[in-house]
């Protein structure tokens, strides 16, 4: 072999070897850049900034100073008959505070039948609607603004459309508690209502039976994702009273028991079924009011009673 040629043979394995000892270093010392996944890291940063550009920002309702909703997983468990005596009841133990009582089933509207409010309201100087007031509960509900016989057959945008002109557009003045009345399910209004309001808290309405509670609980826990407190669950329909021997007798097989363990909440009180509180539902009058010393008008009162000491500590806790 020749001597040239020897020297071009350890020139190529010496160039070998730098080549590998140079890509050893740089991998030791040096950020090597993935041109392929920086792009997809800049992709995706810029779809998280235009994604958090559409989302609304939560936001206080002018001189609202607690909101709390009323919410079921299901329909039908008397969640707008609780909504209502709360109201009312929370206007008797707390008479120097100011109550409103906001309708936020735009479907299925029923405060109008169940405050006895059916007129239209009027707009003030400012082109804000005055809520509508009985029983010195404020009042707000599309029900006030649609014909009572008029269905109401939307897409989600304009019903969500409608909810935001309902809560903000209205001259609720200062409110102590607004109380919402959410439709059944956890849907498009509870997850409008929770990104665009600061939540004081949430009621759950449920009965005792088993096809209730499961749904109850899809609920809870989606609140408890959101950050929003559970301030209890309230067991409607509980038991019916004998009308000759005055025992209660339960409706249901009672497991909510296991649920409030599970969901690590309390049963704030229970309302037995009685045609009492459908009666005055379906006159315009709440129990509360049409018959206040009853024992299910004082269910109500105690219901209000422990509603009341739960905002005490969330507004303590804001402090």
């Amino acid at each position: 072999m020749s001597m040239k040629m020897s020297n071009v043979i350890v020139r190529s394995r010496f160039s070998g070897y730098l080549k590998l000892l140079r890509y050893l270093w740089q991998r030791q010392h040096c950020t090597v850049i993935d041109s392929t996944k920086t792009k997809q890291q800049n992709l995706e940063a810029r779809q998280r900034e235009i994604m958090a550009r559409g989302l609304p920002k939560r936001k206080y309702i002018k001189e609202v100073k607690q909101i709390l909703l009323i919410a079921s997983g299901k329909g039908g468990v008397g969640k707008s008959t609780t909504a209502v005596n709360l109201a009312t009841a929370l206007k008797i133990i707390e008479p120097r505070k100011s109550i409103g009582l906001l309708d936020a089933d735009v479907f299925g509207p029923s405060i109008p039948l169940m405050m006895n409010i059916h007129k239209s309201p009027i707009l003030n100087q400012e082109n804000f609607i005055e809520p509508l007031v009985n029983y010195n509960v404020k009042c707000m509900s599309m029900g006030f603004l649609i014909d009572e016989k008029s269905p109401v057959v939307w897409r989600g945008l304009m019903v969500m459309s409608a909810l935001d002109k309902l809560i903000n557009q209205v001259a609720w003045g200062p409110l102590d508690y607004l109380v919402i009345d959410t439709p059944p399910g956890t849907g498009d209004t509870h997850l409008s209502l929770i990104q665009t309001l600061f939540i004081t808290g949430v009621l759950l309405v449920t009965t005792p039976q088993k096809v209730a509670l499961d749904v109850t609980r899809r609920g809870a826990n989606m609140f408890k994702k959101l950050n929003i407190p559970v301030a209890g669950i309230v067991e409607n329909m509980s038991n019916v009273t004998c009308p000759k021997c005055m025992t209660e007798v339960p409706l249901f097989d009672n497991a909510m028991l296991s649920l409030t363990k599970e969901l690590g909440v309390s049963i704030l009180q229970k309302i037995p079924m009685h045609e009492s509180i459908a009666e005055s539902s379906d006159s315009g009058k709440p129990i509360v009011l049409a018959a206040p010393k009853s024992s299910q008008a004082e269910a109500y009162k105690k219901l209000a009673e422990h509603v009341v000491t739960f905002l005490n500590k969330q507004e303590m806790n804001e402090e």
